[in-house]
């Protein structure tokens, strides 16, 4: 990965990006993952840096294979939390 794919890449950048997401409210899914997360007793700044786990995925794939963000993946990923099994994939 050269540096300009890496600054896309940095912990900060997906965890604003997240914060963005719950804010604008989209997508939907992003708000309600945090609102699960948190009621099941994940402290919020855990439960932002997993959802930025999910996001990882989705941004990695979009630079490495020029391909299109799978809002789909991203929502199962979401869904799966606090699950992080798909990381290995």
């Amino acid at each position: 990965m050269d540096q300009q794919q890496d600054s896309y890449m940095t912990e900060d950048t997906l965890i604003e990006t997240v914060e963005n997401q719950i804010v604008d409210g989209k997508p939907k899914k992003v708000k309600e993952t945090l609102m699960r997360l948190v009621m099941t007793g994940t402290p919020r700044e855990e439960a932002i840096e997993w959802m930025a786990c999910a996001l990882a995925i989705e941004v990695v794939d979009v630079v490495n294979n020029n391909a299109s963000f799978n809002d789909t993946r991203y929502a199962e990923h979401l869904d799966a939390l606090p699950n992080l099994d798909w990381m290995q994939d």
